[in-house]
């Protein structure tokens, strides 16, 4: 279990592919967003914002992005330990 801050501006395939050598997050998240807006793009393309107040699933291969001057906080029950790993 991991608590996720993101600050406007944050992107993961600017600020975290580097450090994890993978094309997109492969860390599966399971997850509660405290605040902010965030919006993510699957591997398959598929699209979607997450914002405070949903609780949410995502598969490994995602990139995703702060929206809006909002910081983003979240509570991961299952990612945080992999996070930025490759």
């Amino acid at each position: 279990m991991g608590r996720i801050t993101a600050q406007p501006g944050w992107r993961w395939s600017k600020d975290v592919r580097p450090v994890a050598g993978t094309e997109r997050c492969e860390a599966p998240r399971f997850q509660y967003v405290l605040s902010g807006k965030m919006h993510v793009v699957m591997s398959d393309g598929t699209e979607f914002d997450v914002k405070q107040g949903d609780v949410n699933t995502l598969g490994a291969g995602h990139d995703a992005w702060v929206v809006g001057d909002e910081t983003v906080v979240a509570i991961d029950w299952f990612g945080a330990t992999n996070y930025a790993k490759g």
